[in-house]
């Protein structure tokens, strides 16, 4: 028990984000520059990935604590898989999993525990897919050993918790050619799905802002963190460590590195006043660096914006905000969903009607239920009922498990790749970076290093593409 708790503690105290040393980054036109390394020699980019089709994909799961056991449960859901084998630190935890696929009928999966169990899964030789849902400061590690070991990778989120470890993980898949997909299941909900639907089919004319967050007062799930290393790791690190369910979504809008790019962010935040007086209460802390309410502000190459928020501290409702401005439209998520576009109601003289406030409102509850089964994404036509049935947020994790399934199946690039996992996860080190500088400007590293603008625009890739 004394290693383990070891073991745990050195998790919990290492990794963390990388500050702004003279060799690290510099100043150019007044936005702090970090490093981009070069791409080693056979290297090959892996935008627009395509491996071998996968008749059954074969998966082992490794974490099985908050996330892991509802992700083992949706896969007992979905056709051609296979799952192969389960590994936690904790070996009950694995019994518990085993006894999902006996409910369901399934074949017990091999069992690793243990802290080395992690490796033994992933040197397995009849595995394809290794899916982690460990603690965050493991993702990289874990995800990094396994496609060395010829696996495709699926890693919760945030993928990564530093620039370092963002580049390993791009480095990792271009020199393996192996799938590195982060678990972000916010893109698929069904509003984000649909009105990505109608931003591609041009309802919201040119997209020029958007919006994401994440707003979760998390004061009565911090115990639910085994050996409070979520609140450890807010409490030893600054900025928007948690910015993936709101920018994901965002950034599909944008169609960020398909067509864009974020080229720098700002970030502010709050003195921490309620995040410190939980870590005195739960851990006994001195000091605490995460802000109670963190801001930041994102432009892209194309001049377009995004703002996020994050807040996991103070008695705000949820949120993830969603919110999308365009020349022609807008949509918004948090906290009344709904959509709005130019006004063509006109007074008698043919002028417009400034005193009907109406017309700068959202359409009506009716309007926007028919524009939302008008424009409903072709992938929630075929998998809605499916997914809440199964459930997993609402049954967007199902349609997340799904998709990479599918893409795998069929040897299609996936709905999110290894750019995305890196560029959506640096934000944490970024806006910690930009924190320390008194909220000077930072550059979003390129980590398809030239490539953002060869594939145009954001689509989920299907049978026959």
């Amino acid at each position: 028990m004394k290693k383990i708790l070891v073991f745990w503690s050195f998790v919990a105290g290492t990794l963390l984000f990388a500050g702004c040393g003279s060799k690290s980054c510099r100043m150019e036109d007044g936005i702090l520059v970090t490093e981009t390394p070069a791409r080693a020699a056979g290297q090959r980019s892996v935008l627009g990935l395509r491996t071998e089709p996968l008749d059954t994909v074969r998966v082992g799961f490794i974490g099985l604590g908050m996330r892991g056991p509802g992700a083992v449960e949706r896969f007992t859901h979905l056709e051609g898989v296979s799952i192969r084998a389960l590994c936690d630190l904790y070996p009950e935890r694995v019994d518990s999993a085993q006894a999902i696929l006996t409910r369901r009928g399934l074949p017990a999966a091999a069992a690793y525990s243990g802290e080395e169990g992690w490796k033994e899964l992933c040197r397995r030789a009849d595995l394809d897919l290794v899916y982690i849902c460990t603690p965050w400061q493991l993702h990289v590690p874990m995800a990094v050993y396994a496609m060395e070991q010829g696996k495709h990778v699926a890693v919760e989120v945030p993928a990564a918790t530093s620039l370092e470890e963002c580049w390993q993980l791009v480095n990792t898949a271009e020199q393996t050619q192996r799938h590195c997909m982060m678990l972000e299941n916010c893109v698929y909900d069904f509003f984000e799905l649909t009105t990505l639907n109608m931003a591609r089919q041009g309802l919201f004319g040119e997209i020029l802002h958007t919006e994401g967050a994440y707003i979760h007062n998390l004061e009565p799930f911090w115990d639910y963190y085994q050996g409070n290393w979520r609140l450890d790791f807010n409490q030893k690190h600054r900025g928007d460590v948690y910015a993936t369910h709101g920018l994901g979504p965002a950034c599909q809008l944008l169609d960020i590195h398909r067509g864009d790019r974020m080229r720098y962010l700002v970030s502010m935040d709050t003195p921490s006043v309620k995040g410190l007086e939980t870590a005195q209460e739960k851990m006994g802390a001195e000091t605490f660096a995460n802000g109670d309410q963190t801001l930041t502000l994102i432009k892209t190459e194309r001049g377009r914006t995004i703002l996020l928020e994050h807040n996991v501290y103070t008695p705000r409702p949820y949120s993830r905000m969603y919110q999308l401005t365009g020349t022609k439209g807008f949509a918004n998520k948090y906290p009344v969903e709904g959509y709005a576009f130019e006004p063509e109601q006109l007074s008698d003289a043919g002028v417009p009607d400034h005193e009907n406030l109406s017309s700068h409102s959202f359409v009506s509850d009716e309007v926007r239920a028919a524009l939302m089964e008008r424009y409903k994404h072709p992938i929630t036509k075929e998998l809605e009922a499916t997914a809440r049935e199964v459930g997993g947020h609402g049954g967007m994790d199902f349609i997340m498990d799904y998709r990479l399934i599918y893409c795998l199946r069929n040897g299609l690039p996936l709905d999110q790749d290894v750019y995305d996992a890196a560029e959506w996860s640096c934000i944490g080190a970024l806006t910690a970076l930009s924190l320390e500088h008194n909220s000077a400007p930072v550059a979003v590293p390129d980590f398809t290093r030239g490539d953002w603008n060869k594939i145009r625009g954001y689509r989920h890739a299907m049978v026959g593409e």
